[in-house]
């Protein structure tokens, strides 16, 4: 019986499996955002167990194992790593439709050559095979890079971060770039001053100086960005509700951040202004340096205050939201190309229902500068499953050019994820080849091969700058 992951998973003609293995599956991994934790790389680790790979921080499958009626002591609490994972086993086939079914069984394929289903009749051998391999320096976190054929990945760091850990990355000459990536949303948390203020303590150590006042924040912000810079770094990314652009003066900045300095809350148009300002200065910081500027839109984080406080963000309680996106959206791209100041952007939504608004949003700014110069960025998040690719890649090729597209990411903190970038691959294929079966677009392989291979690594290595050769 053929296995379930099998060499045309998900392919669903012959045109898209010639596409797939003869183009996108020959292509390395550009993986330009991702959380992955920097220091695992620069010791390069190994693991002790599956469970510690591959469920701990990944949210994705505590939600699922909540779903399915597993109590908390057996995901994030005091339970053993394997008790942990059996109750993962017990969740798994109850998956079915849900992206994790295939990721899982992806990552049991390409990294362990496991053909086994997992569930609980099957997840002791697989936990104790995966945990004896994950031991051994055949698996080492830069092994796991390798198998997958990753060429470049860029964690995230916030401004306050030590790069140490990419110097000493690059000390070593690991042929895969690890770069950084910079992401100072902790700037704007306006709504809290007393973490504000503890955040503007630490960013005064790392930039060296004090900061009293918002020309102080700026110069310290300044600085640090000099420091990324210096360390290779060509990105930001930012997680944001929606984009602040409401109208400010500089006085009125000033006096924002005199009152957040102060300790002292600011009302909800004072908020806005202060928000509206730093985000434009930082924006405008990224396009003097040559920059990506990344924007992650319309996430409701942190909804659950029981688990927040139980266990901090990023647990596993955040959803959708339905925020206000295009006015503020256009106003804030239109402030920054009025000042020849737009950088090089990527906007991704969370939102469904702001695909075609993002899609078409791209199109008002480009200005023959680069090709793609706005980017309509990949299904992200809750979005980044077969029906939400496929969607993205419609309203991309119906509004803008997917020709232009700078492709997948993985957005992780599991060194097991890559296979993402398979999965996406596979659907690229399907879209372009049933246009082909269609009689929609010529069966001309050469030219289709090559627009797959810069969606799958190309593009991406030339628009960031941080080119690296197959």
């Amino acid at each position: 019986m053929r296995p379930f992951i099998h060499e045309d998973f998900l392919l669903e003609s012959k045109t898209a499996s010639r596409l797939y293995h003869e183009y996108a599956e020959l292509m390395p991994i550009y993986d330009y955002h991702c959380h992955l934790p920097v220091k695992q790389i620069a010791e390069d680790s190994c693991f002790d167990n599956l469970t510690a790979a591959w469920l701990r921080g990944d949210h994705y499958k505590w939600r699922a194992m909540r779903t399915n009626g597993i109590p908390e002591e057996r995901i994030t609490g005091s339970a053993s790593d394997y008790e942990k994972f059996a109750a993962w086993a017990q969740t798994v086939p109850y998956t079915l439709r849900n992206p994790l079914y295939h990721w899982t069984h992806l990552e049991l394929k390409r990294y362990f050559g496991i053909d086994m289903l997992l569930g609980p009749s099957t997840g002791e051998r697989i936990y104790e095979a995966c945990s004896e391999l994950l031991k051994t320096p055949e698996f080492s976190v830069r092994n796991l890079l390798r198998k997958m054929n990753v060429r470049l990945v860029c964690t995230t760091e916030d401004p306050v971060d030590s790069l140490e850990m990419h110097q000493q990355i690059r000390g070593d000459g690991f042929e895969i770039f690890v770069h950084t990536a910079w992401r100072p949303d902790k700037a704007l948390q306006a709504e809290n001053p007393a973490f504000l203020n503890s955040w503007l303590d630490r960013l005064e150590a790392a930039a060296g100086m004090s900061i009293r006042s918002y020309s102080d924040l700026l110069e310290a912000l300044q600085k640090r960005h000099d420091e990324f810079a210096a360390n290779g770094c060509r990105l930001s990314d930012y997680g944001l509700e929606t984009v602040y652009a409401a109208e400010y003066t500089p006085s009125q900045a000033e006096a924002a951040f005199a009152k957040l300095r102060a300790g002292q809350p600011l009302t909800e148009s004072e908020c806005l202004q202060y928000k509206s300002a730093l985000l434009y200065e930082l924006a405008a910081m990224d396009a003097r340096a040559g920059w990506v500027l990344q924007l992650h839109l319309g996430a409701l984080r942190n909804t659950n205050s029981k688990i927040l406080k139980q266990l901090g963000a990023d647990s596993g309680c955040d959803s959708i939201g339905d925020f206000e996106m295009a006015r503020p959206l256009a106003a804030f791209l239109d402030r920054l190309n009025r000042q020849d100041l737009l950088p090089k952007t990527i906007l991704y939504n969370l939102n469904p229902r702001d695909n075609e608004l993002m899609a078409t949003m791209i199109g008002n700014f480009q200005d023959g500068s680069y090709p793609g110069k706005l980017q309509y960025g990949a299904a992200w998040w809750f979005l980044d499953q077969k029906d939400g690719i496929e969607r993205q890649l419609e309203a991309l090729s119906n509004m803008g050019l997917m020709s232009r597209f700078v492709g997948m990411l993985t957005d992780s903190r599991s060194f097991l994820s890559f296979p993402r970038h398979e999965y996406f691959r596979r659907i690229l294929c399907n879209v372009i080849a049933a246009d082909v079966e269609q009689g929609l677009l010529p069966p001309d392989f050469d030219w289709l091969g090559q627009v797959i291979g810069d969606i799958c690594f190309h593009n991406a290595s030339r628009y960031f700058g941080m080119e690296c050769s197959i």
